[in-house]
């Protein structure tokens, strides 16, 4: 059996995992800043370590998986004015919505979901652990964090100070010593939320919660940090300098960065207008489609939006549903018998295939590819007269386990959150039955017509009527 590898950025190269704690993994994954819905781009990460996580588990491991929510920023202090609601209102409501969207998705809860400000005082105490080891500085009621005193800074994003400070994105403010400074504690304007401080009325910077929850979740030094490609500067960057400052130890071992999502070819942004809104894609997409779509690639690639991608995705699905639903349905005309040494070994080999796939860097898509394989295996032996029954029930576990760690179940009915329920839909079909068993034909058609408006596909067969959503 193969062994785990991770494409490390901090190395810019493949490693073999090798846990802190044998059997266990401690993961750490930047969460949303709830002052928003999220867009396509936000759920690309949730997806990405969801998988990430359920992999591990499969494997074997025990996971403690984190993932933050940023609920007090510039951005929700601005959105809050908007709205007429305070900070917290705000934050809960976009919460909310965020659990709902990733909860559609497939995407597991994780063991905790820290928030920033519940976690003011252990913030408060790491600041003072900075300043008191000559790391930070306050100026005029803001703390900064002191980047020089860092001989490592940049070796994430693999950049140097040099290089840094003549061209990066620095804030320029009077108060900072150095331009790559950034800030730790801002001072509270009139009116804003704000919490006591050593320093007066503020709140804590956007780098220095992720240092202070992992530190209080994972502590000094736990095994994977995650998020996406736009964090790795400054926010990750800085996460490494302030907490490795503090400890005196290695952060997280392995860095893992999930690649941008691009719309018909163009960068998602608000400026240009394209930004796409997980909800609303929910509205036209099955959940299992935008997650399979996203899985389709691989992580750290880029990835396109488009219908045309999106519906192929559809297509793909449907492929792996409907022999799903092929083996089920012949599970009851199945007759007893056992698998020979051949289908055995097929078997065998095709979760050797998903797992040697999955190992290199949680290569989705490749191991999208052995499902298709697994479909055509399956789908040739029920072209035969005659079918196991061990047959039918070992190719349903295998979907049902390789799914699992894909987090789609496969046969499932791809319903979207609007439309037609699944007794709605039996009833409609009820009523084609006995208008069709009262020879009122036109009507049995009328209905029919109904029902493939609604996206929903009938198959006639001598036991009766199958039906599932198309995609």
């Amino acid at each position: 059996m193969s062994k785990i590898k991770i494409y490390n950025t901090l190395t810019r190269k493949k490693e073999e995992f090798i846990p802190i704690e044998s059997g266990k993994v401690k993961m750490y994954v930047c969460g949303p800043t709830v002052y928003n819905y999220i867009h396509i781009g936000n759920a690309r990460p949730a997806i990405v370590f969801d998988v990430v996580r359920r992999y591990f588990g499969y494997r074997g491991y025990e996971v403690t998986f984190i993932q933050n929510f940023t609920d007090v920023d510039d951005k929700l202090i601005r959105k809050a004015e908007e709205t007429g609601e305070t900070v917290p209102e705000l934050a809960e409501r976009f919460i909310a919505a965020y659990m709902d969207d990733v909860r559609a998705l497939g995407v597991k809860e994780a063991y905790l979901h820290p928030k920033v400000t519940e976690h003011i005082p252990e913030i408060i105490a790491f600041i003072q652990g900075l300043i008191d080891k000559g790391h930070a500085y306050e100026a005029a009621g803001d703390v900064y964090f002191k980047t020089a005193s860092f001989p490592e800074y940049g070796k994430l994003s693999h950049q140097n100070i040099a290089d840094l400070k003549s061209g990066a994105r620095i804030e320029i403010n009077e108060n900072k010593k150095d331009p790559l400074d950034f800030v730790l504690w801002k001072a509270a304007k009139p009116g804003e939320i704000s919490w006591d401080s050593p320093w007066g009325a503020g709140r804590p910077g956007w780098h220095i919660e992720c240092s202070a929850m992992s530190l209080k979740y994972l502590g000094e030094t736990f095994d994977i940090h995650g998020g996406g490609h736009d964090l790795t500067f400054p926010h990750h960057e800085n996460e490494i300098a302030q907490s490795e400052c503090l400890t005196g130890h290695t952060m997280a071992r392995y860095w893992m960065h999930n690649g941008f999502i691009n719309i018909e070819n163009e960068k998602m942004s608000k400026s240009i207008g394209n930004v796409i809104l997980v909800k609303d894609l929910r509205d036209e997409y099955a959940p299992r489609i935008i997650r399979f779509f996203m899985l389709s690639g691989h992580y750290r690639n880029p990835i396109n939006f488009s219908r045309d991608l999106i519906t192929q995705a559809a297509n793909s699905i449907e492929r792996i549903d409907n022999s799903v639903r092929n083996l089920q349905y012949r599970l009851g005309s199945a007759v007893e018998g056992e698998l020979d040494a051949q289908e055995k070994n097929a078997l065998q080999t095709f979760r050797d295939r998903f797992i040697e796939e999955m190992d290199d860097d949680f290569n989705t898509a490749d191991a999208i590819t052995v499902l298709f394989d697994a479909v055509r295996e399956a789908n040739q032996g029920l072209t035969r007269r005659t079918v196991n029954k061990s047959f039918v029930e070992a190719y349903l576990a295998l979907f049902v386990e390789l799914g699992s760690v894909l987090g789609i179940d496969f046969g499932a009915h791809n319903s979207r959150d609007k439309g037609p329920s699944d007794d709605q839909i039996e009833a409609l079909i009820a009523e084609r039955t006995r208008a069709r068993r009262e020879k009122n034909f036109a009507r049995a058609d009328e209905i029919r017509a109904e029902l493939t408006e609604m996206g929903i596909v009938l198959e006639d067969t001598p036991q009766g009527i199958r039906w599932h959503r198309k995609a």
